[in-house]
C-alpha cells in the first residue's frame, strides 16, 4: 500500500471513530441521517469556498462543485438557499463570560478581603451596568443580566442587589446551551489536531492527554476527584493569566488584531473497545 492509500486508510478510520459517539447523540435525539447529509453538504460547501479558493480568484461554484464531488446544481442550491437554523451565536455567551470574570477579578468591583461586591443594578459606586460597559463594551446590559441569572450564576437579594453565586458561567438550565459548546468545543479541538497535521514542525499547538486502558472501575471515583482537583487549579491560574491580557473592551480598539485563545480539559471514560455485530 503506498503513502497515498495508507493515508487515506488513516483518514477514513479517524472519520469511523468520530461519526459514531455524533450518531449516538443524534439517534438519541431523533435526528435521521437525511438531516447530517444535508449539513455535510452545507459544511463541504462553506470551506471549500472559504478555504479552498485560488489565490487572486473569487471562488466559484463550479470549482465547489469539482472539489466537493457535488453536482453544480447542488452547489447552486446550497450557497443562494437559506442556511440551516443557526443557535444563537457564541459571541453572547463569550461577553456574559467577560462580565463574570470582570465581577470577580476585577478590584473596584472587590471588598477589602478580595470578594466580589453586591451590585446593584443602575444606581452607586458600584453597579451592575457599568460592569458590564466596563467588560463587554455594547452588550444590552438586561440582555447580560437575564442571562447570568438564567444559568444561575447571579441571583437577586431581597435587598434587590445582585450577587455573584457561581464564578464560572456555565450553561446549564438548557440542553440547547449545552449541545452550543458541543459545536464548539469538538470543532476547537479538530481544529487544533488539523493544524498540528499542517504546521506541528513549526508551529504546534499543545495537543496532549493521558489515557490507560485497562484501569479497574473501582479507581474511577478517586480519579475524577484528582483529576478534577488538578484541571481546576491549572484552568483557574490561565484564566486570571488571560484576564491580565485581555482587552478590556474591544468596542474601544477595533483595528487591534485579536484572537481566541485557550485551553481545553475533558475527561476520558469508556469501557474497553466496543465491538460492533456483523450480519452472517
Amino acid at each position: 500500500m503506498d503513502a497515498s492509500n495508507r493515508l487515506h486508510t488513516a483518514l477514513t478510520s479517524a472519520m469511523l471513530q468520530l461519526l459514531r459517539p455524533l450518531c449516538r447523540l443524534l439517534l438519541r435525539h431523533n435526528i435521521p441521517f437525511g438531516v447530517l447529509e444535508e449539513l455535510a453538504k452545507h459544511a463541504y460547501v462553506q470551506v471549500a469556498m472559504a478555504d479552498f479558493g485560488i489565490p487572486g480568484k473569487k471562488p466559484s461554484m463550479s470549482r465547489a462543485s469539482i472539489l466537493t464531488g457535488l453536482t453544480r446544481k447542488d452547489v447552486q442550491r446550497l450557497v443562494t438557499g437559506p442556511e440551516p437554523a443557526r443557535a444563537v451565536p457564541s459571541d453572547g455567551y463569550n461577553r456574559a463570560a467577560r462580565v463574570l470574570t470582570g465581577w470577580a477579578r476585577d478590584a473596584h468591583y472587590q471588598d477589602e478581603f478580595g470578594q466580589p461586591l453586591p451590585l446593584s443594578v443602575q444606581d452607586g459606586e458600584h453597579n451592575f451596568a457599568e460592569l458590564v460597559r466596563r467588560h463587554s463594551g455594547d452588550m444590552p446590559v438586561r440582555a447580560v443580566l437575564d442571562e447570568l441569572v438564567r444559568v444561575g450564576a447571579v441571583a437577586r437579594r431581597d435587598d434587590q442587589l445582585l450577587e455573584m453565586v457561581a464564578r464560572a458561567y456555565v450553561p446549564k438550565a438548557s440542553e440547547v446551551d449545552k449541545l452550543g459548546i458541543l459545536g464548539t468545543d469538538v470543532a476547537d479541538l479538530i481544529a487544533t489536531i488539523d493544524h498540528n497535521l499542517q504546521h506541528g514542525d513549526t508551529d504546534p499547538r499543545y495537543q496532549r492527554k493521558v489515557m490507560y486502558l485497562s484501569i479497574p472501575y473501582a479507581v474511577v471515583p478517586d480519579f475524577k476527584r484528582e483529576s478534577a482537583t488538578r484541571a481546576q487549579a491549572l484552568l483557574e491560574h490561565l484564566d486570571r493569566w488571560l484576564e491580565e491580557r485581555d482587552t478590556t473592551n474591544p468596542d474601544d480598539q477595533p483595528d487591534v488584531p485579536r484572537v481566541r485563545l485557550g485551553l481545553g480539559i475533558y475527561h476520558i471514560e469508556a469501557p474497553e473497545a466496543p465491538t460492533f455485530p456483523k450480519e452472517n
